[in-house]
């Protein structure tokens, strides 16, 4: 498939076109592949789905030159370490549990930046609650947080994790385990693990 992103499916999904550049042998600029990201994962009881766009494992970013991919594999929530990650994430409508939330609480060691490209998501903290509407840009700095779309019609976030350590001076107001209670799995794989 190229040139046309994809259409919706019957749920209001919609899988991104991604467009990856590269180098020929001889270094020329090219186009490498043009077409839906590869790697979806849906949460049909979530009413959420997951398009991974790019990942990168280091800083500096490794430029390469020709068709790797480095989404293949498993989905996680945060980014490497010392990496970076970007994806989109669809909330239907209509998916919230008993404490009007759509994600589960969680908390990344990362920076992560939410651009609303579409529709209104309500970002949930500890304290507060903000809806962010189309074109409203969240930058959620390693908090605890859920998400919810509490409109009723679909929101579309694109999200760029930066990997990051927790300052010494948040450490010790923190809770003495938060690094046990990290997500760094997916969205209903608990914390911790690899």
């Amino acid at each position: 498939m190229t040139g046309q992103p994809q259409a919706a499916d019957a749920g209001g999904l919609r899988i991104p076109r991604r467009i990856v550049t590269g180098h020929d042998d001889a270094g020329v600029s090219i186009v490498v592949s043009d077409g839906p990201v590869p790697v979806t994962r849906e949460l049909p009881e979530d009413g959420v789905a997951f398009h991974e766009v790019w990942v990168t494992d280091t800083t500096p970013a490794v430029i390469g030159a020709g068709p790797e991919d480095p989404t293949a594999g498993a989905i996680t929530v945060p980014p490497p370490t010392h990496g970076t990650r970007i994806r989109i994430n669809e909330f239907l409508p209509g998916h919230l549990d008993e404490r009007g939330l759509q994600s589960p609480v969680h908390r990344t060691e990362s920076i992560d930046y939410g651009i609303v490209l579409e529709g209104e998501i309500t970002l949930v903290l500890d304290d507060s609650e903000v809806t962010a509407r189309a074109g409203d840009i969240v930058i959620q700095r390693g908090t605890d947080h859920a998400w919810a779309n509490r409109g009723d019609r679909i929101a579309r976030v694109a999200f760029v994790l930066v990997g990051g350590a927790f300052a010494p001076e948040l450490l010790d107001v923190l809770p003495a385990d938060v690094h046990a209670a990290l997500m760094t799995r997916g969205p209903h794989d608990g914390p911790g693990g690899a």
